[in-house]
Parts: C-alpha cells; structure tokens; sequence
C-alpha cells in the first residue's frame, strides 16, 4: 500500500502546488508515483498537460467531490507513493486529503500570516490523528525573518522540518515547462534544497 503525502495549506501564495509538482516530479525516476489534483484551481492539472513524454513518468488524476476517497484508494493500491495537492481552504474534499495521509505536509512563508494559516491545517490534521509537517517555502535569500520566525515556531512546538526552500526562479522556470526542479536543473542550489527536503519526508514515513 502506497504512503500518502497530502500538500495542505489554507493560505493561498505559499508555493503548494509547486512543492506538490517538485516531490512527485523528484520521486518519479525510482519510485511508482501519483499525483492527486483535489484544488479547484487546477494548476497541476495544467503543468501536467505541459509535461514532456521524455521526463520520468508519473500517473495523473484529477477528481473532486464523492470520487476522491475512491480514486485516492485506487492510485495507492497500484503505486508507491500518492501526492495530493489538496484545496486551499478547509472543507470536505481537504478533509478527506488529510483523513486519507499518512503525512500532512504544511509549506509556509517565514511571515506571521502564513505560521498563523498553518494552524487550521494542524489542528485539522490533530482531529483526524494525522501527523503533519511544516516546510519553510520561498525563503528569502537575505534577512532575519526567517530566524525569526523558526525560533517562535519552535517556541510554539511546532512541528518545523529542517529542511528549507528558498526563493528561487528555478522552481518558476521548471513549473512552466511541465518540470520539476531536479529534472529542469539537476545540479542547481534549488534542487538540491528539494533532495535534502524530500529525504527528511521519507525518513519520517519510512
């Protein structure tokens, strides 16, 4: 049975979609992968059309509604891993995202409003006994909110990953092509920030 990793956050503008792409993109060549498109938006479902027939191959779903539970069950029975990229606010079909993962996986900005979205998505994952993750996302290069912000997560007891990604053009441009980061530019500071991020997830689940 596969390991689900549900990409949440209730805040829009913290890079989910393309964190949800760059995982199952970075997991495609040794892994059997899915990818689940639950937002209503949509994003993946184009960057999944955009995708070249010569990257590593990964199996695509979009539904909504009643089907979500169904098809979520069908793509772990015939893969390794399932990423989800869930809607940007709670409601049935994020519920069923999270009751469905065995890791919530929750990207925030280094800014107050992003730290305090996050907290409907942890309390949502609390209520259905998930475990959940936070990954700093689009962190600036220079500037001390970023140590700011991990101290008084940490104060809080959060459950703050070590692993950052910074804000970094690179992500933009393998998006666009249907690419993630470590596909579009192997060797680049982006995708090595991606490897170092998705090692800690799976020595987490595994």
């Amino acid at each position: 049975m596969a390991i689900v990793i549900t990409v949440a956050q209730q805040k829009g503008g913290t890079g989910k979609t393309t964190l949800a792409a760059n995982l199952a993109a970075a997991l495609a060549p040794s892994r059997k992968t899915a990818l689940l498109d639950i937002d209503p938006q949509h994003s993946l479902t184009r960057w999944h059309e955009l995708r070249p027939q010569t990257a590593a191959r990964l199996t695509f779903s979009d539904v909504s509604g009643w089907r979500v539970t169904g098809e979520l069950d069908r793509l772990k029975s015939a893969h390794e891993i399932v990423i989800i990229d869930s809607p940007p606010q709670i409601d049935t079909d994020a519920r069923l995202a999270i009751r469905g993962a065995n890791l919530v996986l929750i990207p925030v900005q280094p800014s107050p409003p992003d730290i305090w979205a996050a907290e409907g998505t942890l309390k949502l994952a609390a209520n259905e006994k998930r475990r959940a993750a936070i990954v700093l996302n689009r962190v600036p290069s220079s500037g001390k909110l970023r140590e700011t912000m991990t101290a008084q997560m940490q104060q809080d007891g959060k459950p703050l990953l070590t692993a950052t990604i910074g804000n970094r053009t690179g992500f933009a441009a393998a998006f666009a092509e249907g690419l993630g980061v470590t596909e579009a530019a192997p060797r680049s500071i982006a995708a090595n920030e991606l490897r170092a991020l998705l090692s800690e997830l799976l020595e987490m689940i595994e």
